[in-house]
């Protein structure tokens, strides 16, 4: 199983080129990253490696995810985020 990395590298990671997915991912990783189980937080991880136009299609929902792992870590973070 993959590593996972430290906390400073995720939220330097997690500085996007847009806005709308900084205001969903910064809030995520200080306030729920670390209860996650350990594949979750590899899971989200993988999600931030993405592109930018697919994370925002996928979180606004105009385009479906591909990958059922991810589009579990989507769910995640937008049920935190409408809470």
């Amino acid at each position: 199983m993959a590593e996972v990395v430290n906390k400073s590298r995720l939220l330097w990671a997690c500085r996007r080129g847009m806005l709308e997915l900084d205001v969903l991912f910064m809030p995520f990783v200080n306030e729920a990253f670390d209860q996650l189980q350990d594949a979750d937080k590899i899971t989200f991880q993988r999600l931030l490696s993405c592109e930018d136009p697919e994370l925002f299609a996928w979180f606004m929902g105009n385009k479906p995810c591909p990958d059922p792992e991810l589009v579990k870590m989507i769910d995640v973070i937008l049920k935190r985020v409408k809470v």
